[in-house]
């Protein structure tokens, strides 16, 4: 009973989080955050209980019988919460076609085009941690500034080492103040290096200790040590695509709308700190019920030179409301001639990229996607050189 009526009770809290106060939305967030993107864990504890009291005399007591009753409810919420993660797939197509124009894969040369995979079922089932692949090396804690661990970042890279790859530097979340670089968004960076990507998580200075604008300047830190340091590894900065979670994104957003910002570049100010696109994963934008006007909030920024945006986020975060979301991807929309993806995630969390899921997988590809489109843009250009693909 009891082991029926916790699987029931964090699967309904999966299914309708608790947003207000916000301590419980806190609280709902971390009780099912491994259960929204990944239900079949729940489903292999309700079924290893089932077995176990079968194998222990039955379930002819009339307790028992509740228990029962109870883990086959939550199975069936498991299966709602599954069939949501199918349904991201959908919602990035949507949201691509809409952002991009509906004949914008005519535009990405085919030689960028994601490739045709399987998707790794074994991994989501049997092992959503697991993110390593063979074909891929992680050089560690490299220093990038002078704050000890808190200026350090991790390349991944092809084991191949092919020469001119394209970038993609990732902020981590933890609302300013915790988190690390090898803690989100795993799946995409071990993604993108086996496909010949040089990838970079890094930590930044955290508050209590550092305070605004302190993490959007290791923020630009990194992108200044990409343009020096980059080529050592293979990476070609002229295609720099940059990520973040939460508050990851909501310094990928400000680093974005604010290239060679000296006020943000202190002691480095004729660094180039501009990207090619940006990505944004469930992120802080400020408040959505007026603009806002404080500097660390990206809603305080008009946007008109954005480079392109690719924005995702949960209609059931219970941490950041989606209502900010779709306020930034409006705003940026009605101010910038670059196009911004919106893809609005049907029943996924805070939190959504820290497992090999269904739902990743497929935010996965729409990044995959619309880097693609990117690179063919500023290859058509003239300035966005593919030397890499002839590595792969």
């Amino acid at each position: 009973m009891v082991t029926a009526a916790i699987a029931a009770g964090c699967t309904l809290l999966a299914l309708a989080p608790l947003r207000r106060p916000f301590a419980l939305g806190v609280l709902s967030f971390l009780l099912t955050l491994a259960l929204n993107e990944v239900p079949f864990l729940g489903f292999y504890y309700l079924l290893a209980s089932t077995l176990l009291a079968l194998s222990q005399g039955g379930i002819d007591a009339p307790g028992s019988r509740a228990a029962a009753g109870l883990a086959v409810l939550a199975t069936a919420g498991l299966a709602v919460i599954a069939w949501r993660g199918l349904r991201a797939g959908p919602a990035v197509a949507r949201a691509l076609d809409e952002g991009l124009g509906a004949g914008w894969r005519g535009a990405v040369d085919p030689a960028l085009a994601a490739r045709r995979r399987r998707l790794p079922l074994a991994r989501i089932l049997f092992a959503p941690l697991a993110f390593r692949r063979r074909d891929v090396e992680r050089l560690a804690n490299i220093s990038y500034g002078p704050a000890g661990r808190q200026n350090q970042l991790d390349v991944y890279r092809h084991r191949a080492r092919p020469a001119g790859a394209p970038v993609l530097v990732h902020l981590h979340g933890g609302a300013l103040f915790t988190g690390k670089k090898n803690r989100e968004s795993l799946a995409l960076l071990y993604r993108l290096a086996s496909q010949g990507w040089v990838c970079i998580s890094a930590n930044y200075r955290l508050s209590p200790a550092a305070r605004f604008p302190d993490h959007l300047i290791d923020a630009k830190k990194v992108i200044a040590w990409v343009r020096e340091h980059g080529p050592e590894h293979g990476a070609d900065p002229a295609v720099l695509v940059l990520a973040g979670s939460s508050a990851g994104a909501q310094l990928a957003a400000l680093a974005a709308l604010t290239p060679g910002d000296p006020a943000y570049q202190p002691g480095f100010e004729d660094a180039d700190t501009s990207v090619s696109a940006a990505v944004c994963l469930y992120g802080y934008y400020g408040r959505p019920a007026a603009r806002e006007a404080a500097p660390d909030s990206p809603l305080a920024y008009d946007g008109t030179d954005a480079p392109p945006f690719f924005v995702a986020h949960g209609d059931h975060d219970s941490l950041i409301p989606v209502a900010a979301a779709r306020l930034f991807a409006g705003r940026l929309r009605a101010a910038s001639a670059s196009p911004v993806v919106y893809a609005e995630l049907p029943g996924a969390q805070h939190g959504f990229d820290r497992f090999n899921s269904l739902r990743f997988e497929a935010v996965v590809d729409g990044i995959e996607a619309f880097a693609a489109w990117v690179r063919s843009g500023r290859a058509a250009a003239g300035d966005g050189p593919a030397r890499y693909d002839a590595a792969r």
